[in-house]
């Protein structure tokens, strides 16, 4: 007959540890560190042809905290929700006399927001830095794939240690994962880049003044 892991732990003393309270945190800092290596490293390769090291590294900067805030954002506003229902629930179970002894893994949305918002911090430092200080395209991309590959197995060796995982797994999966989505993204700015390229600016900023101009005087001779 075949036993767990965890049977086999408990017949020979050895202590117990329940991995799954991590799962929600756990999730959210893949989640964000996965965004933070991918979404900064396209953007760096997008804004490349800025010759002013200052203002390239700033805007970049100015992407991280956004994006870092809106991951902390939504996945606290998302974790709630899963709270709400959770408590729900739970008040549910109490009402028919129903035991519930899973109180102690509710959601913690705070801790999942912190943990997805440091993650993608984390996760953009690389490309940033890269994306700032190396000028050529071409080894800018080389670079910026090494490193994204770099840190998306660093990440997946992590989560496999915090998780209790399979190391193999793990970095398989968050590395596949990261250059796909890495790979889809930068395609399709490539593309649009390419389009846009052909697009004259002074055309571009009379075409805004002029729909600036025509929504102005549309207002103006508006009459409820």
């Amino acid at each position: 007959m075949f036993t767990s892991k965890y049977e086999d732990a408990e017949k020979q003393g050895d202590e117990y540890f329940d991995y799954s309270p991590r799962g929600q945190w756990l999730r959210a800092a893949v989640l964000g560190a996965n965004d933070g290596l991918v979404f900064v490293a396209c953007l760096m390769m997008g804004i490349g042809d800025m010759k002013d090291v200052k203002v390239k590294f700033l805007l970049g900067l100015a992407n991280v905290v956004a994006g870092a805030i809106s991951m902390a954002v939504r996945e606290y506003v998302s974790v709630c929700s899963q709270l709400d229902l959770e408590l729900a629930q739970m008040k549910r179970d109490k009402s028919i006399g129903r035991n519930n002894k899973e109180e102690q893994k509710l959601s913690n949305p705070l801790v999942v927001a912190i943990a997805a918002s440091i993650s993608f911090s984390l996760g953009a430092i690389t490309p940033l830095l890269v994306g700032t200080f190396i000028l050529d395209e071409y080894v800018k991309l080389g670079v910026l794939v090494a490193g994204v590959s770099m840190g998306l197995v660093g990440f997946g060796w992590i989560w496999s240690v915090i998780g209790g995982t399979s190391l193999l797994r793990s970095c398989f999966r968050v590395l596949s994962g990261g250059l796909l989505a890495f790979a889809i993204t930068y395609g399709q700015t490539t593309l649009i880049g390419s389009a846009a390229v052909y697009l004259n600016p002074n055309d571009l900023f009379i075409s805004m003044n002029t729909i600036q101009a025509q929504f102005i005087h549309s207002f103006s001779i508006y009459k409820p």
